[in-house]
């Protein structure tokens, strides 16, 4: 094989590029781990009889998927435990559940995730229904949003928590007419059960980062920024399983990681993350990003809104104080670390803003490319703050959608005119903002195609729902640049990838179809037949 000769040649199909330009080709040539060639006389002159012909046939080549926020540990290992996400309902979700008990007798925990609130009534399911089916054997279970978690009589009594217990001062302890403990613990009341929680295992956080990289990798996902890296929710610290898993050349592709602040700390645990941060430059892996959790869900009355929610249920939990995060963005910034915050209510998107515009001031323009994820409720005066401020919006599409955490938990909390606010991904993008896309599963699926598709048409795959605020609705085009290379952006891989271009990683993907010429309808029913991480094969359908 010449020097010239490509290893790979996809040819016979669409190409959608995702470079700059937003333009299409139809065939592609890779040899080395890097794209070495782009469009069809370019990569006719490079294919050899050793040279491995990819016949697309009409569907689609793109970029890999870049999932821009996700924690992939977390849902791998929800799937080797008891996985909800399959439930369609309550009833269903006990099932399973009673399943899981049976299949793995004993005395020890009961641990898993993924189940929705808008299955029951009030978004709170019970401690009873669960010491039913769970008996003496503790049980904690993470809801699917992951700022929660429904708990029996067992765990409620191996930590301590009772009729007495005081609500911390960051979340919230569901309870019964008489103020006993009903079963689930909001937010920041997670960690009074911490202590009580079986420990797990360095090999079981390994094997739960590799099937999430599997589960992803079936999806297309090329790359991710893991949200989450340090204690939370009852799971401890992953740095060191990404550290060994990169250093045991395990993990394949580029993973980013936002290192955990710690609302209790403040600025004093600066020194802690300049050391962590030197420690996460792996082969495949580093974390330069600082995430800061600022308020909870719209679900449970814990994101931080600036009028109240309907109902007398407050206006939600600010989970850093308006001064101490506009110090803490300061200093961080300062000390070159790229900020990712979660923010949820209105008051939250614009308190975080504010900071970062109170950091530029203080420090000058810098090119950390901050970001902030989910972005629900946004107020339209702050829309044009993200261009101003060059802040991407790291956009979660698969929740703008009219399904029933939205229908019978958000939108009668907020009311008519702050639910007309909610993710406002074609505002953001008139304004010039940014646009970067994530699953943040497990919360949700890991699938970009559905998040694509919701993207499009404000509804889920399938549903015959009235579509969520259509006028929101983006073009496909532009879903699929927030998949590829908003996400490469964002995460300072846009020289190396998130496009196909001569030079660059080939980070590829191969769909069952072309989105482009079928009706937008069927958008989410497309499939990942092959996925390439640096010219290597590491899914096929």
């Amino acid at each position: 094989m010449s020097a010239d000769t490509a290893e790979v040649a996809f040819v016979g199909g669409p190409v959608a590029t995702m470079d700059a330009a937003r333009s299409f080709s139809d065939a592609v040539a890779v040899r080395g781990g890097r794209i070495t060639a782009v469009g069809r006389s370019a990569v006719r002159e490079r294919v050899g009889p050793a040279t491995d012909v990819v016949e697309l046939r009409g569907r689609l080549l793109l970029p890999g998927f870049h999932d821009a926020h996700a924690h992939p540990v977390y849902g791998g290992l929800e799937r080797l435990r008891c996985d909800l996400t399959g439930a369609e309902d309550a009833r269903e979700c006990l099932r399973l559940i009673a399943e899981h008990v049976r299949a793995r007798p004993g005395p020890g925990w009961v641990l898993g995730g993924g189940w929705d609130m808008g299955w029951f009534p009030g978004g709170t399911p019970s401690r009873w229904d669960l010491d039913r089916i769970t008996g003496d054997r503790p049980a904690y279970l993470l809801n699917r949003d992951h700022h929660g978690a429904w708990v029996n009589s067992a765990a409620l009594r191996l930590a301590g928590i009772d009729r007495d217990t005081p609500d911390p001062a960051d979340g919230r302890i569901e309870r019964d007419a008489d103020g006993h403990p009903s079963g689930v613990l909001h937010e920041g009341a997670t960690r009074l059960l911490t202590p009580a929680l079986a420990p797990t295992s360095p090999q079981e956080y390994l094997a739960g980062l590799l099937e999430g990289q599997r589960h992803l990798r079936e999806r297309g996902v090329t790359m991710w920024h893991d949200a989450i890296v340090g204690p939370y929710l009852g799971y401890d610290d992953t740095l060191e399983t990404y550290l060994a898993a990169d250093s045991r050349g395990l993990l394949t592709g580029k993973v980013r990681g936002a290192l955990w602040w710690d609302r209790d700390r403040g600025t004093g645990q600066l020194d802690g993350l300049r050391q962590r941060r030197r420690r996460a430059r792996g082969r495949h892996f580093r974390a330069d990003a600082v995430k800061i959790m600022q308020d909870g869900v719209c679900e449970n009355c814990t994101a931080a809104m600036l009028l109240p929610y309907l109902g007398s249920r407050g206006s939600g939990l600010s989970f850093v104080d308006s001064a101490e995060l506009a110090a803490a963005v300061r200093a961080l910034d300062a000390e070159g670390f790229q900020l990712h915050f979660h923010a949820i209510g209105d008051r939250a998107v614009r308190d975080v803003l504010d900071a970062l515009a109170g950091a530029r001031d203080r420090n000058g323009a810098n090119d950390l490319r901050h970001q902030i994820a989910h972005v629900q409720v946004v107020h339209p005066s702050d829309i044009p703050r993200f261009h101003e401020l060059r802040v991407t919006a790291v956009v979660q599409a698969l929740w703008a959608v009219n399904d029933a955490a939205m229908t019978e938990l958000t939108v009668p909390r907020l009311g008519h005119r702050r639910a007309g606010w909610q993710y406002p991904f074609r505002s953001l993008r008139a304004a010039g903002a940014v646009l970067a896309a994530g699953s943040d599963w497990p919360v949700s699926e890991a699938d970009p195609m559905l998040a694509v598709h919701a993207a499009v048409n404000r509804r889920e795959p399938g549903s015959d729902a009235e579509p969520f605020l259509p006028e929101q609705g983006i073009d496909l085009v532009d879903a699929l640049a927030a998949y590829t290379a908003g996400s490469a952006w964002v995460n300072h891989l846009d020289a190396e990838t998130g496009s196909i271009e001569v030079g660059k990683a080939a980070d590829l993907v191969v769909l069952d179809r072309d989105p482009f010429a079928e009706p937008a309808a069927e958008i989410g029913d497309a499939l990942v037949d092959l996925t390439m991480v640096d010219g290597v094969v590491v899914h096929e359908r």
